[in-house]
C-alpha cells in the first residue's frame, strides 16, 4: 500500500504579523492533488495540525474543508494531535469525521485498542495496522509521586512512552494475526528524538527533563512516521524512521529547505521504499546579509525570487560596524520600488557587540530619553511596524508624562 506520510502544518499561524492562509490553502489544494496522482491509499498527519489550541475560525475552516476534499479521493486520513493541537478541540468533530473515513486520534486514549487502526488499499483489503500514537503527554501516563528527582521523572517519563509504544505494537502483531496475513505494522510519534536536527521555530516539548527519546527505544514497527521536527530527515541514519518536517517554512532559518512529503510503499513483507515529494514555495522568504553599501546590490537580487502574485518577505541583517539609529528607514529606502516586504532588520553581531561595547563607555547623563529607548529597541529584533508601533507608544507616555508634570 502507499501511504503519504506529512506533519506540522500549523495552520493558523502568523508570521511575524503575516497570516498565512493563502499558503496553507494553497498547500492543502497541492495535498489533495498527489494523494490522486500518486494514488495514495492513506494519508498520516503526525500531529500540529494547528499552530495553537484556539486556532482562528479561517484555520478552522481550511481543516474541514480538506478533510471533506480526502473524503472524495477514497484515500482514509488519520489526524494525530501535537503539542500545539488542543486535545479537546480536536475531539469535538471526532465521531463526525469518523463517517467520512477520517480517525482522528487527539491524545492518548482510555483505551489502547482505539489507537489501533486497521488501513485499508482503495480496494477495501487490509494492507497495515498502524499504532496511532499523537504527542503524549506526562498525565496521559504517569501519576505524580512526591519526592521524585528531575532524573527520575524523565527516566519514568521515558520509560513509559516506550511502554506505550510497546503495548501498543505487541497488539498491532495481535491484530495481525487475527486479520490472517502477514501484514507490515506502521506507528506514528510527535517528540524529539535523541539526534534529531531541530529549528529556531520549533517550540521545545520537553516534558518532565525528557529532552529526546532514542531510537532505541522504538518497537521494530516497519515504519515509523513522526512529527514535531520542522527539517525533513532520518532518525539515526534508519530508513524507516523519518520525520516528513513541516510543509512550510515556519521561521528566517528555514529559508533555502526543500520542503517535503513523504511517499511511503509498504508491501506484506514490509518497507519496500521512500519518496521524498518536492512540496512548492507558496510564499519565498530570504535572507539577506551585509553592509548598507553591499545590500544596495544584494537586496535586487532577493527581490527577483518575488512572483506577480507574491512579494518576497525579508530578514534583513545589516552589518555596518558604525551604530545607526535610523536603521530601518536606510533599509526600506534600499527596497523602494522592489517586489519585496521587508519583515525584520537585525544588526550583525558584531555591530551589536561594538554597540554593547560603546555604551559601556557612556553614562545615562549624557543620553536623552529617547536615546536611551531607541537603544534599548536596537538590542531587539523587531519587524519595523512593531518597532514604528513600540516608538509611537513611548512618545505617546513621553507626552502624557510632560502635561501631567
Amino acid at each position: 500500500m502507499r501511504i503519504l506520510h506529512t506533519s506540522d502544518w500549523h495552520l493558523g499561524q502568523h508570521f511575524m504579523g503575516k497570516t498565512r492562509i493563502i499558503e496553507h490553502a494553497a498547500f492543502l489544494d497541492w495535498l489533495v492533488a498527489q494523494v490522486e496522482h500518486h494514488q495514495i491509499d492513506a494519508v498520516l498527519v503526525a500531529g500540529d495540525i494547528f499552530d495553537t489550541g484556539t486556532p482562528p475560525s479561517y484555520a478552522r475552516e481550511l481543516y474541514h474543508n480538506f478533510v471533506v476534499a480526502m473524503s472524495r479521493t477514497g484515500a482514509s486520513l488519520v489526524l494525530l494531535g501535537g503539542n500545539h493541537d488542543s486535545v479537546a478541540m480536536l475531539n469535538e468533530s471526532r465521531a463526525l469525521l469518523g463517517a467520512l473515513n477520517v480517525q482522528v486520534i487527539p491524545g492518548a486514549l482510555a483505551e489502547p485498542e482505539q489507537q489501533l487502526i486497521t488501513l485499508a488499499n482503495r480496494a477495501g483489503e487490509p494492507s497495515a495496522v498502524l499504532c496511532a500514537i499523537p504527542f503524549l503527554r506526562p498525565r496521559d501516563l504517569l501519576e505524580s509521586r512526591a519526592g521524585d528527582s528531575a532524573d527520575d521523572k524523565g527516566r519514568a517519563l521515558q520509560q513509559a512512552i516506550a511502554g506505550h509504544y510497546q503495548d501498543l505494537f505487541e497488539r498491532a502483531q495481535d491484530r495481525c494475526a487475527a486479520l490472517g496475513g502477514e501484514l507490515p505494522i506502521v506507528a506514528t510519534g510527535h517528540l524529539t528524538t535523541v539526534g534529531a536536527s531541530s529549528s529556531d521555530s520549533v517550540r521545545e516539548i520537553y516534558i518532565g527533563t525528557l529532552e529526546a527519546f532514542p531510537a532505541s527505544a522504538f518497537p521494530a514497527a516497519d515504519y515509523i512516521a513522526l512529527g514535531h521536527i520542522h527539517r525533513p530527515q532520518k532518525v539515526g541514519g534508519c530508513e524507516h524512521i523519518r520525520y516528513s518536517g513541516s510543509p512550510l517554512a515556519l521561521g528566517f532559518d528555514e529559508t533555502g529547505q526543500q520542503k517535503e512529503v513523504l511517499l511511503v510503499e509498504l508491501t506484506p513483507s514490509g518497507l519496500q521504499e521512500v519518496t521524498p515529494v518536492p512540496v512548492p514555495v507558496f510564499q519565498p522568504l530570504a535572507r539577506v546579509t551585509g553592509s548598507l553599501a553591499e545590500l544596495e546590490h544584494r537586496l535586487p537580487e532577493a527581490a527577483a525570487m518575488s512572483t506577480a502574485e507574491r512579494p518576497v518577505w525579508l530578514e534583513v541583517t545589516v552589518t555596518e560596524d558604525d551604530y545607526l539609529s535610523d536603521l530601518q528607514p536606510r533599509v526600506q529606502a534600499l527596497c523602494e520600488g522592489l517586489n519585496v516586504e521587508v519583515l525584520l532588520v537585525r544588526r550583525g553581531r558584531h555591530e551589536r557587540s561594538a554597540t554593547l561595547v560603546a555604551e559601556q563607555k557612556e553614562t545615562l547623563s549624557e543620553l536623552t530619553p529617547e536615546q536611551v529607548f531607541e537603544r534599548r529597541l536596537a538590542a531587539e529584533e523587531l519587524a519595523p511596524d512593531e518597532h514604528a508601533e513600540l516608538n509611537g507608544l513611548y512618545a505617546r507616555i513621553v507626552a502624557d508624562l510632560k502635561e501631567q508634570a
